[in-house]
């Protein structure tokens, strides 16, 4: 047993997150995203959503101050009329943890995304079900 640990974490994605370094990005991905087929490792959060997952994961985890947006999400698709309302859920988050707040999220297109985050360290792949809930996070300095 650990203390102050969220119980959200698993012991593989524990592992993870001690075992990525300064730079390293993590993918946090929807119940679309094509996880399996794109891991380096893959780690799985049955029953999350990837605000919760990523709460917890910010709680442990510094974003890189050495980058200007450590904080990646996948911008609409042109023409496709959704509103990505996980967004907002998500943009809470880096706010408690990031005083650059909604600076330091960029968006991106969609291929873009994929691209990025095929050279991610590890993909956590949730069951969150709001479109484009998809996020790349970049692992900063423990001071």
């Amino acid at each position: 047993m650990l203390k102050g640990i969220p119980e959200i974490i698993s012991p593989d994605l524990l592992k993870i997150l001690d075992e990525m370094g300064h730079g390293d990005d993590l993918v946090i991905g929807d119940s679309n995203y094509p996880a399996a087929s794109n891991a380096q490792r893959l780690v799985r959060a049955d029953g999350q959503g990837v605000p919760e997952i990523l709460d917890a994961i910010l709680s442990l985890f510094p974003l890189d101050t050495f980058v200007a947006e450590p904080v990646t999400l996948m911008r609409v698709v042109p023409g496709d009329p959704t509103v990505p309302e996980v967004q907002d859920r998500i943009r809470a988050v880096v706010r408690k943890y990031d005083p650059r707040g909604d600076a330091a999220i960029g968006l991106v297109p969609r291929f873009e995304f994929y691209e990025k985050a095929k050279q991610a360290y590890a993909i956590v792949a949730t069951t969150e079900h709001g479109a484009y809930g998809c996020m790349i996070i970049k692992k900063g300095v423990i001071h």
